[in-house]
């Protein structure tokens, strides 16, 4: 994750007008695996390289929060031997890039039912964020074990609590107060959701949170995801209006 300047097609972006946060659903890598013949644990290694690559990109341009969809609360039912494949490549990813995230100012941070990741995969994160918990020029949230229905339900129920024990009164409870109990609330919504493979749905993620944001859908699948492509949904992401559904 080396910072490097280079001349590129960022060159022609406005670093005034970047998202402050960016969101990707990070799909395709079995179709990607299906079609060079290569097993689908294959096709998570080699995913892997395109989160350096976007991870790198975003610290690079300088924006602020990027949240990755790294495994859903519906993954846990693949199959065992899949599921396993990925918290061990989980932990490789974690300990290969703990030098290079604290080196380049990048914090990380996960969002998501945390106590249902193995022990051994639990302890990596806790000593990345541990690591980099001082870090403020990129924040990387990594959505793990992740789904927002149970996140929205896990806030009612917060909120419930505290009307329960005369913490809140009902008619005190508004949106600022549901995005203070979501696990995001320390952070801005993102601006920008982009989903690759070409599926054309959210998949359980940010529900609340993407209510005004940007959404690119790219036929590219996740592995095959460069810089290149990613600087040119930046400046699509540019030319856009944004209302906010004011006129």
């Amino acid at each position: 994750m080396n910072s490097s300047s280079s001349s590129d097609s960022s060159e022609d972006l406005d670093k005034k007008q970047l998202p402050a946060h960016v969101a990707i659903i990070m799909d395709g890598n079995g179709r990607w695996a299906k079609k060079h013949l290569l097993s689908r644990i294959k096709g998570h290694e080699k995913g892997a390289d395109a989160v350096r690559m976007v991870v790198r990109a975003c610290r690079e341009l300088g924006i602020a929060y990027l949240t990755l969809y790294a495994f859903s609360t519906e993954n846990w039912q693949r199959p065992q031997k899949e599921v396993n494949a990925l918290m061990t490549l989980l932990i490789k990813f974690l300990k290969s890039e703990q030098k290079e995230l604290a080196e380049n100012d990048i914090r990380l941070a996960v969002i998501g039912q945390v106590e249902r990741l193995p022990a051994d995969v639990q302890q990596a994160l806790r000593e990345t964020i541990d690591l980099t918990r001082h870090n403020s020029a990129l924040q990387l949230n990594l959505a793990l074990s992740y789904g927002s229905r149970s996140e929205i339900v896990r806030m009612a129920q917060q909120i419930a609590r505290k009307a329960i024990n005369a913490e809140l009164e009902p008619e005190e409870i508004g949106a600022e107060t549901v995005a203070a109990h979501l696990y995001t609330k320390d952070m801005p919504d993102p601006d920008l959701l982009i989903r690759t493979s070409g599926e054309m749905r959210v998949s359980n993620f940010l529900l609340w949170q993407i209510a005004y944001a940007e959404i690119f859908v790219s036929p590219t699948y996740w592995p095959d995801f460069g810089k290149e492509e990613f600087v040119e949904i930046l400046k699509d992401y540019q030319r856009r209006e944004r209302r906010f559904g004011r006129v």
